[in-house]
């Protein structure tokens, strides 16, 4: 893949409440890898659980995504074992945050959300728990491409509220799936096409919680082509609208076909 295929900017920030950031967010430039985590538990216990998560998850991808594991394989076999790469190394960072959770009494009940995204021949593999989320800005128009496990969309999905009420539920912050929690994670994966001028955002709910999707797109419209200066002013967005969490972001924009020939 070209370097300039893909552009990236990551930005995490501890708000204007809390005393302590516990999101992480890691990025590694070949494979192109992207990870971004909001941890739970005891105080510090967060912040180990998300690092941790970001560390192992982009350190492990890469260096198992190489030209041993896509030999002989088309796009269709590549789309398959990028699945099987990430599910190997989430399966991988639960089961070490999950042990050192267990041995530490320091850390004990801590666990994660996540979202974490590889790139490779015009396709996105990925795998999230939790309520932080990835949307993709894709002409002109945002969409939400994971699903939160929460107990908030669970009631939005029976029925029980409606999604523009959903700001006001205090159930926004019941994940239903996290990393590290249980020694058998449940993590989704998924793989899709890129088109070029993809603009993706992997985000933590300290940004989705505080602004709304029609906000979000409004800026990345507009900034698209700084993707520094869209997640320093995302950053600031949610600060402005009161700033109650950890948020962090990361933006990838496809530049350019990055179709392996």
């Amino acid at each position: 893949m070209s370097i300039d295929a893909l552009q990236m900017a990551s930005l995490s920030d501890t708000g204007k409440v809390r005393d302590l950031n516990e999101d992480s967010v890691a990025v590694r430039e070949y494979p192109r890898v992207a990870v971004l985590a909001d941890g739970m538990g005891g105080y510090n216990a967060g912040e180990v659980a998300s690092r941790m998560a970001v560390t192992l998850i982009a350190d492990g991808v890469a260096q198992n995504w190489n030209a041993e594991t896509l030999r002989g394989l088309d796009r269709a076999g590549a789309m398959r074992a990028s699945q099987k790469v990430m599910q190997q190394q989430v399966h991988a960072a639960n089961t070490t945050i999950f042990m050192k959770a267990q041995s530490d009494p320091d850390c004990r009940g801590m666990g994660t959300t996540l979202v974490a995204c590889m790139f490779h021949d015009n396709f996105i593999t990925v795998a999230h728990a939790g309520d932080s989320r990835l949307y993709r800005l894709r002409g002109g128009t945002l969409e939400q491409i994971t699903r939160d496990h929460s107990l908030l969309q669970e009631q939005i999905d029976a029925g029980m509220i409606s999604k523009e009420d959903a700001h006001l539920s205090n159930n926004r912050n019941l994940v239903t799936r996290a990393i590290g929690v249980d020694p058998l994670e449940e993590s989704e994966i998924h793989t899709y096409d890129v088109q070029q001028d993809d603009l993706y955002l992997l985000c933590s709910d300290g940004l989705h919680g505080l602004i709304d999707d029609a906000d979000i797109a409004e800026n990345l419209n507009a900034l698209k082509n700084n993707l520094t200066l869209a997640a320093q002013q995302l950053i600031d967005a949610a600060n402005d609208a009161g700033g109650t969490d950890n948020v962090s972001v990361i933006l990838i924009r496809v530049v350019e076909s990055f179709a392996v020939i």
